[in-house]
């Protein structure tokens, strides 16, 4: 399908492989400053206790960021806005260097939320590879953004240790300080990145996507519709769920899995293998879901990503050995993964460009809320209820997209029958 030149596939590959890069430069920041976070917040806050309270500060930013940071892509465009966050981060992660340097808990914290403010806006990278691309190839241009996170994953613990020497012999500072300053060039270098290369602007390109398909269908371009208009639709419905839930449960299991290993005498190197087992679910098979979900549907993805999911919290508790809670942290992550993709993908089919800033914002709140209730209850169900009880909550939950998408089957079924 040929629309218009600004639309040729070309064009929003290459959009695409601009957010991979910049989104790996950020991914690699957040991850080696959230190897060393809770050690730092232990070290300034003078106890264990708030060892996990810069983790809640910064999802607290990205929550409350996620929302403003959609009107204002819709308003200014994804390039400014993008560019925006990633200086935001950039910014976040000099102060925080500081605060370690100086040794200051309150800055440090300033910073995480500061970090998590800028979070909530280039995670929204993945709508603006979305934008870019054709409806048929959209699922494969958000999966390409989603995969930078496994650069993330691999190239950030490495980056800490390197880091650290490098800002202590060249500045005598704080080692722990290292992933900061770093972190922060990488940010900086994200948003030159943005501002120079992401054009023709990906909220532009998908307006002239859309215009072009209503002419085809001879439909005339609507207004923007009202949130709670949008937020009826059974497309949105799902895709906002399915992204929720899958995160929610995510962040449960995994937040806590560390915590249950050392509590069955496991080491690092064994704590450390199923945490990369994990991280390899979530973002290593993100071109396949990409392929899929535009092959087959999202509503296909979606279903699966569920059902690996929960299978995922049925292995997991299974065993305290290694290798079973690998393989069940692998499948919760391919089930993130999928129910990732997937209603993304599927929220941005249902949402016109003159919405999708706005909307997309407004569930990348909720996603975060989500998960940062995730992170802060699943300390509580651990110590209250045990590692299996906590297991089975996630794949309980799992399910609301799975009921969801059933009863819309039947209906659809019920009305076929009546006509």
């Amino acid at each position: 399908m040929t629309i218009a030149p600004i639309v040729e596939p070309k064009i929003g590959q290459r959009i695409a492989q601009i957010l991979f890069i910049t989104q790996s430069l950020g991914s690699a920041a957040l991850i080696a400053n959230a190897t060393v976070n809770p050690i730092v917040g232990s070290k300034l806050g003078g106890s264990d206790i708030l060892a996990g309270v810069p983790g809640t500060l910064l999802l607290l930013g990205a929550a409350i960021a996620s929302y403003p940071a959609g009107i204002l892509m819709q308003r200014i465009g994804r390039r400014p806005g993008l560019a925006l966050g990633f200086y935001l981060g950039s910014f976040g992660m000099a102060v925080g260097g500081y605060a370690i340097v100086s040794g200051s808990f309150l800055l440090f914290l300033l910073g995480l939320f500061l970090i998590g403010g800028a979070r909530g806006a280039v995670d929204q990278s993945r709508y603006a590879a979305a934008d870019a691309n054709l409806p048929e190839n959209r699922a494969r241009a958000i999966s390409t953004v989603v995969f930078a996170g496994t650069v993330g994953a691999v190239g950030g613990p490495l980056l800490v240790a390197p880091l650290g020497i490098l800002v202590n012999s060249m500045f005598g500072f704080e080692a722990l300080a290292g992933p900061m300053i770093g972190g922060a060039v990488l940010f900086g270098i994200s948003g030159l990145l943005i501002s120079g290369l992401l054009r023709p602007d990906p909220r532009d390109i998908g307006k002239v996507i859309s215009d072009a398909l209503k002419k085809e269908d001879d439909a005339p371009v609507a207004a923007a519709r009202e949130l709670r208009a949008i937020a009826r639709l059974h497309g949105v419905q799902l895709a906002a769920l399915s992204m929720l839930i899958g995160q929610a449960m995510m962040v449960l299991v995994m937040t806590v899995t560390s915590l249950h290993m050392k509590h069955h005498d496991h080491n690092l190197a064994d704590i450390s293998l199923v945490i990369m087992a994990h991280t390899l679910g979530m973002y290593g098979l993100s071109f396949l879901t990409g392929t899929i979900a535009d092959r087959y549907g999202r509503n296909t993805v979606i279903a699966v990503g569920a059902l690996v999911l929960i299978l995922g919290c049925v292995v997991a508790p299974l065993s305290t050995d290694v290798l079973p809670l690998a393989i069940g942290l692998f499948l919760v992550g391919v089930g993130w993964n999928m129910c990732y993709i997937g209603g993304s993908s599927l929220l941005a089919d249902n949402l016109a460009p003159n919405e999708r800033g706005r909307y997309q914002g407004a569930v990348e709140l909720t996603v975060n809320v989500a998960s940062a209730a995730g992170s802060l209850s699943s300390g509580f169900i651990l110590a209250g209820l045990g590692f299996t009880v906590l297991c089975v909550i996630a794949s309980v939950l799992t399910c609301a997209p799975l009921l969801v998408l059933m009863f819309r089957r039947l209906k659809a079924r019920n009305i076929a029958a009546f006509e």
